[in-house]
């Protein structure tokens, strides 16, 4: 079986945002070492208003000028979308002076709702400089996005994939190397450290710049050839062109902000009702546990998602606009099945093991294991319903129904807004978590039911497969927990040190996703989702004949 572009692309874009999510999630290891649980909770006071003015560009932009892209490219009109990509970078450019000035001027607003000066831990101070610091990669980024939506709307992921992958790389490097320098030779403090940690995403985003530069000097004369061959033009005004562009962006914005904005109710509520239940001592290791530390792990899984969907938007909209229902429904249901086939099995599993994976990568002493693993076992499970959110979204989008997008959006905002202090009164620093699960959970039955409603798509196979699925990860969930047993009968336990963490995570994370991969192999799951691609495992592992 031939696998098909729409596949190849999203295998290629997936296995780069993976990459940089691995990397994302590494690098926290030494960074924690260096500035400990209260450095990550004030990393993460900058970035989640950060993240939330940057979706405008990096999420929001560039999958509508893919779509935009796609569109027009499919009607043979290359002219049109050339024109929108020369004005858009200039009106990005614009915009992205203005995200920086906006955050830049606005973090000593901010600071005093994330912290006040009675809580220990950061101060005030500290908060404004570190927003401050990373308000810089906003000048990059708006026009930087454009330039990869743009070759998305061609199909071509690699443009994507590549600079992704080298901006994450020099900012990491940046990054520990400035913290290194700061803590080790200057004796700096945590805050400085922390500061030159949030400059490092303007760094990675000039070497993005860089790699994108080089791909459109080496295409852009294939991409001339066919805005000269092209034989008619629509010659729509710019004036239109923007209002459709806008018609398209104005929902990316908000669904590609959804996780930032969650994060944020959690921002501005989260430390000050710690406090008012008398937990105010812990608070910042368990927002940091959350909302940094246990995100970077849990988020691995969700760039499956997030990968699939940079690269099924133009693969939708095409189908869509040729009107192939048959074509359409395979593509949906191919996206939903990788979701739960990959993301179902691994969130499980990190739930299962969430204190041995805490261990492994932040150490038994200074993490209050017993806090910090219990927090990541409750949120692991979220990250299924987070991949399930942007995929349904970017299916809404592709089938023109993108402004419920921001209705299912908008329902899971008023659920996270209004229950989330009274969750944290009942159960504790959890309570962000059933929040923020609750809100992502109604979404995405909205999403599904506009789906079915929209494009009148059957979810009888999806249903049938998701079963399976589940089926087969309680099995492999028992092969988990005995591997577990067995080694604790030996002496191998995460309470007996990081050593003996990472042989627990590594054996029985292991060993379980072998068994999984074996079921799915053998029941034809593996190939029924994937396509013929998994015939490389023909010379590994041996079928059953019926």
């Amino acid at each position: 079986m031939a696998v098909s572009k729409f596949l190849k692309g999203t295998m290629l874009l997936t296995a780069a945002t993976f990459l940089s999510k691995f990397l994302g999630m590494i690098y926290v290891i030494p960074f924690e070492s260096f500035v400990g649980q209260t450095g990550g909770a004030l990393l993460s006071y900058a970035y989640t208003p950060y993240n939330i003015l940057i979706s405008f560009s990096t999420l929001g932009v560039p999958l509508a000028v893919s779509k935009f892209v796609s569109r027009y490219n499919s009607l043979g009109d290359y002219e049109t979308g050339r024109r929108m990509f020369k004005s858009g970078l200039q009106f990005m450019s614009i915009t992205g002076v203005l995200a920086f000035l906006l955050l830049y001027f606005s973090a000593g607003a901010i600071a005093p709702l994330v912290v006040t000066d009675q809580l220990k831990g950061n101060s005030i101070e500290d908060v404004a400089m570190v927003i401050r610091m990373i308000s810089f990669a906003l000048l990059i980024i708006p026009a930087m996005s454009i330039v990869r939506g743009f070759f998305q709307g061609y199909e071509s992921m690699a443009p994507t994939a590549v600079s992704q992958v080298i901006e994450q790389i020099v900012r990491i490097a940046f990054l520990l190397i400035a913290v290194f320098l700061v803590i080790e030779v200057y004796d700096g403090s945590n805050a400085t450290a922390v500061g030159f940690a949030s400059f490092a995403a303007f760094i990675g985003a000039i070497a993005s710049v860089g790699v994108l530069w080089f791909y459109w000097r080496k295409r852009k004369p294939y991409l001339d050839s066919q805005v000269e061959q092209q034989e008619t033009s629509y010659n729509i005004p710019m004036k239109d062109l923007y209002k459709e562009l806008l018609a398209y962006a104005g929902p990316f914005v908000l669904v590609g902000i959804a996780t930032p904005l969650y994060q944020l109710i959690d921002q501005f509520t989260f430390n000050r009702t710690m406090a008012d239940i008398g937990l105010g001592n812990i608070t910042e290791t368990a927002y940091a546990a959350i909302n940094l530390y246990g995100h970077k792990l849990v988020i691995i899984p969700v760039t499956l998602a997030t990968g699939l969907s940079l690269a099924l938007l133009p693969a939708i909209t095409k189908s869509y606009t040729e009107d192939s229902h048959k074509q359409l429904y395979r593509q949906i249901n191919q996206a939903l099945q990788i979701i739960v086939l990959l993301i179902l099995p691994a969130v499980v599993g990190m739930s299962l093991l969430s204190y041995e994976a805490y261990a492994t990568f932040y150490g038994v002493d200074g993490t209050n294991l017993p806090l910090t693993g219990s927090l990541l076992a409750w949120y692991a499970p979220v990250a299924l319903f987070y991949g399930l959110f942007t995929v349904t979204s970017s299916i809404l989008q592709g089938i023109n129904q993108q402004r419920f997008a921001v209705i299912s959006l908008g329902a899971g905002l008023l659920i996270k807004a209004t229950l989330n202090i009274p969750l944290i009164h009942l159960f504790g620093a959890k309570g962000a978590i059933f929040g923020t699960g609750l809100a992502v959970i109604t979404a995405v039955l909205l999403n599904l039911w506009k789906i079915r409603a929209a494009a009148s798509f059957p979810y009888r196979l999806l249903l049938k497969r998701s079963l399976l699925v589940l089926i087969l990860t309680f099995a492999m969930v028992i092969v988990v927990s005995i591997t577990k047993w067995l080694l604790g009968i030996v002496g191998l336990s995460y309470e007996e040190g990081r050593f003996a963490a990472v042989m627990v995570l590594f054996i029985s994370a292991g060993v379980g996703g072998l068994f999984y991969l074996w079921l799915t192999y053998q029941t034809t799951l593996l190939e029924r989702v994937l396509g013929g691609r998994v015939s490389v495992l023909d010379r590994f592992l041996k079928r059953k004949k019926n």
